[in-house]
């Protein structure tokens, strides 16, 4: 195990999104006969400024293209991940009902009611887990709201990741986060890969020289080949986000969104193919200013702090990434990491 030595975390974290003041995290799912699929939604009472990065040639999704940088809207008040394929996007309409209840939304009226909540959301691919037909709907999204909180973030084969499956192993929800100078950068990922997350022929994960503080619970990795095989499936999808306390416009927001892509392609071989729908969204809560200091080039400063930042934001997504595979249990007919090399969790101190 290659520890990495780049990144901190902060004295009071949990390692999660969470980490970034004023950015919640709820799941709702259900692990049942006939059901395995769930939503979670990152929500942000306050607002953020959003952006996106898709890549892969199979995404689920909406409310999208507002966020490109020439568009009218800057600020979104939740991102919402579900499974369920396309079924699954009716999730992201009852995190509208719950935003529009409590007046959080776009102001489209003089009256404090009259808003328009800023949900764009994103689904993976998890039909084969569950009888057909039973997908989240829009109670999904307004009961993972409800369950939405600060501190420590569920994870595993919880929320969108219930149904998740990665290469072929369980799939699952991952968070991470870490402090760059007064910043922290925080990522949530839901994995759900065609590509293998871990080296089959030794249980190491690809993410794992991301490592930071023994996150990962594991003294030393198997060193030996899976001693089952599962299928995999080419009908999948990784989606996440990834948060900072930063003031960004939306160009700069969506830096660390085409970055943490890249932490994407580091935790899972191969990424962004046809049968993936890679999404991951960007917030900035505009909490901390970026620096201004100008160099014999202009305003270096920003920019310098900007690409810290984004190299942050790869790190962070491909260890939720890891995380959020090493946490996953598994469902009727998938096993999870667990339950192939168990013996990592037996020596866990």
């Amino acid at each position: 195990m290659r520890p990495n030595d780049s990144a901190t975390l902060g004295a009071d974290t949990v390692n999660a999104i969470t980490d970034v003041p004023g950015v919640l995290v709820g799941h709702h799912e259900r692990l049942e006969t006939g059901w395995a699929t769930g939503t979670t939604v990152v929500l942000v009472p306050d607002a953020a400024v959003g952006a996106v990065d898709q890549r892969g040639g199979a995404p689920g999704t909406r409310e999208t293209n507002l966020l490109e940088p020439e568009n009218l809207v800057r600020r979104v008040n939740a991102i919402c991940f579900s499974g369920g394929s396309a079924y699954g996007l009716a999730a992201a309409d009852g995190v509208v009902r719950w935003l529009g209840e409590r007046n959080l939304g776009f102001p489209v009226g003089s009256q404090p009611h009259e808003v328009v909540p800023i949900v764009p959301a994103a689904v993976i691919f998890d039909l084969p887990r569950g009888d057909w037909g039973n997908t989240p709907d829009a109670s999904f999204g307004y009961a993972a709201c409800e369950a939405a909180v600060g501190g420590p973030v569920a994870q595993g084969t919880v929320g969108a990741g219930t149904g998740a499956q990665v290469g072929s192993l369980k799939g699952g929800v991952g968070t991470a986060s870490e402090r760059v100078d007064e910043f922290v950068v925080g990522a949530l990922a839901v994995v759900n890969a065609s590509g293998e997350a871990v080296r089959l022929d030794t249980g190491e994960p690809y993410a794992a020289d991301h490592e930071v503080a023994g996150e990962f619970g594991v003294p030393s990795w198997p060193g030996r080949p899976a001693e089952t095989e599962v299928d995999g499936t080419d009908l999948n999808t990784t989606v996440g986000v990834v948060a900072v306390d930063a003031r960004l416009s939306k160009a700069q927001c969506r830096r660390l969104a085409v970055a943490a892509q890249d932490g994407l392609a580091r935790a899972v071989r191969p990424a962004h193919t046809m049968f993936d729908g890679d999404t991951v969204f960007a917030l900035a809560t505009g909490a901390r200013e970026l620096p201004m200091r100008q160099g014999p080039i202009g305003d270096v400063g920003r920019a310098a702090v900007l690409d810290r930042l984004a190299s942050a934001a790869a790190r962070v997504f491909a260890r939720a990434m890891a995380r959020g595979v090493l946490a996953a249990t598994s469902v009727p007919g998938l096993a999870a990491y667990r339950d192939v090399w168990p013996e990592v969790f037996d020596e866990r101190p």
